[in-house]
């Protein structure tokens, strides 16, 4: 990024963020539950469609004050679905002691003087009933403070069973909605992704990568909220075309197995290295919508 250009209020800027935020979160839930009443073969054929699950996660301060707070919306045990969720949240409230410390050594201005934030967007995680079908992330977010703002976010494909044309199709539309903005962008992004989401204790990546930044703050902000909705925008046709592709391939108890070992590799990711995870935990969010990523199930050898 360019440095972190001073915020001031934001009022309008921040209120177009989080309603791009909750639309989109509209549309991901709205073309999940389509997804789960097509034709469907294997075990979980016989199952009734899932529907989202929908519950407000209000945030409140230590006076009971109103800190925003969002919409945590959960599907579990579907025909295709085995457990995402996709949620929404605009909060605000005062930095703890440890959060102002990584801030400030990132070099965000100011934050130690006045440590108010707020923070919007929209934050997504699929596990599926078929191992062939990939596990899936993405997020996009604005975070501002009365000195800063910055964008941040991305999407990246987790295949427990990896097929290098699944992997060619997410990554080629990744880039068609990239690259518009900027020539040598959706390398850089990509090139973030894999050091993003490598998993040191392993000595591996969690997938086959993506998209990922952070700090997105060129000093332009309708530039940098537009390759942010882009983002967004890049992820239904990046990914349901494989929930398609895969959702009636057979699989076997092995495949199953590989699957479960896998999202064990997942979930090691998610508690301890995940900044996304550390930062809504220290900030009292509510915390099941923070562990929205998480598993249904999983396995260690």
């Amino acid at each position: 990024m360019a440095g972190y250009i001073k915020a001031t209020g934001m009022e309008e800027e921040r209120k177009t963020a989080a309603d791009w935020f909750r639309s989109l979160r509209d549309e991901i839930v709205t073309a999940f539950e389509a997804a789960e009443h097509g034709d469907l073969a294997g075990p979980t054929a016989d199952l009734p469609p899932a529907r989202f699950e929908v519950t407000p996660t209000p945030r409140h301060g230590e006076n009971g004050e109103d800190l925003g707070g969002g919409i945590m919306s959960v599907m579990r045990g579907g025909r295709v679905f085995e457990k995402v969720g996709v949620n929404f949240s605009a909060v605000e409230g005062t930095l703890g002691e440890g959060a102002i410390r990584s801030m400030a050594q990132r070099g965000v201005p100011g934050i130690e003087a006045d440590p108010r934030f707020w923070a919007a967007g929209i934050s997504l995680v699929a596990h599926m009933q078929n191992p062939h079908v990939p596990a899936v992330h993405m997020n996009t977010r604005m975070f501002w403070t009365p000195s800063a703002w910055w964008f941040g976010g991305g999407a990246d494909l987790n295949p427990p069973i990896p097929y290098a044309e699944d992997t060619a199709h997410f990554h080629a539309t990744q880039e068609s909605f990239i690259a518009p903005h900027g020539e040598g962008l959706y390398p850089q992004l990509k090139a973030w992704a894999d050091e993003y989401f490598f998993i040191p204790h392993r000595g591996r990546a969690r997938g086959v990568g993506g998209t990922f930044m952070d700090d997105r703050n060129t000093g332009d902000w309708a530039a940098d909220f537009a390759l942010t909705r882009d983002i967004g925008r890049a992820f239904l046709p990046s990914y349901l075309p494989l929930i398609e592709r895969r959702r009636n391939t057979p699989w076997t108890e092995s495949d199953r197995d590989t699957q479960l070992i896998y999202r064990g590799l997942y979930a090691e990711y998610n508690l301890v290295w995940d900044r996304g995870t550390k930062f809504g935990l220290a900030t009292g969010h509510n915390a099941d919508a923070v562990l929205m990523s998480l598993p249904p199930l999983a396995k260690w050898t």
